[in-house]
């Protein structure tokens, strides 16, 4: 039984000690000191006519997910420093991917 327990622990503490990745679907490479706000990211799209549900930091972009001005619901990656939209996908199907 003592066995199973710290088999158990060693696996939960590996678990809980290994950091979040990236999805990898999108990456930015600019240094953090120079991008905007994600609250000025979701301020632009809300004007655009973007419904926000949720948004973070993946692979340093900003991964968003919402609703977009069309209706759809995506998910969609936007460059920190310039807000540009780099990629807007909706159940694994692409709608859009900059050049």
């Amino acid at each position: 039984m003592r066995i199973l327990l710290l088999t158990a622990a060693v696996a939960l503490s590996a678990i809980v000690a290994t950091p979040a990745a990236a999805t990898g679907k999108m990456k930015c490479d600019a240094p953090q000191k120079s991008w905007k706000s994600m609250a000025s990211l979701e301020s632009k799209l809300k004007k655009d006519g973007w419904e926000v549900r949720k948004s973070k930091v993946d692979g340093g972009c900003y991964e968003v997910y919402g609703t977009d001005p069309q209706g759809r619901r995506v998910e969609a990656y936007f460059h920190p420093v310039s807000f540009k939209m780099l990629l807007s996908s909706r159940r694994g199907e692409v709608l859009y991917k900059a050049n």
